[in-house]
């Protein structure tokens, strides 16, 4: 049911914000619910770019696609991917707030990935303005990922 679009894997491997588009409007067409992962990388977060990439991957990726009520926002900063680091609360808070700024009407739900694991999973869910997470490597091992799950919960 879930497709998961511009992962920054696929970005590196030269995926552009105009085939993500693309590949959104055959995911409609399909009636998938779409996952756009957006980020920036370590070297656009220390030239204080963030707000211009995401706003691009944004803005080029949902272009002419009127309705996103399928449509969920995974923030992955991809200097985050794998490292063990995660963006500082505050800084989360507002990245979040300004991803959901983007959208004229209702904001889809953002989801933040990036070295969510076990051990940070309560401090990112203080960051009130998230809806929810997106696990990758946390989620290959079951009892990692049940680890997570119970304490996003409880």
């Amino acid at each position: 049911q879930f497709v998961i679009i511009g992962h920054s894997e696929n970005r590196k491997k030269g995926e552009t914000n105009r085939l993500i588009n693309l590949k959104i409007k055959s995911a409609i067409k399909s009636k998938l619910k779409i996952i756009l992962c957006i980020g920036e990388t370590l070297i656009e977060k220390r030239k204080k770019k963030t707000k211009l990439v995401l706003s691009k991957q944004i803005k080029i990726g949902l272009d002419k696609i009127k309705n996103k009520s399928n449509i969920f926002i995974a923030y992955e900063p991809v200097w985050a991917i794998g490292s063990g680091l995660i963006p500082k609360s505050k800084d989360l808070l507002k990245t979040i707030d300004f991803i959901k700024s983007q959208f004229n009407k209702k904001a889809p739900r953002v989801l933040y990935g990036g070295s969510v694991n076990s051990k940070n999973i309560k401090k990112l869910k203080e960051v009130g303005n998230i809806d929810g997470f997106l696990i990758g490597g946390a989620s290959q091992n079951s009892k990692n990922f049940i680890d997570i799950v119970k304490k996003t919960f409880n």
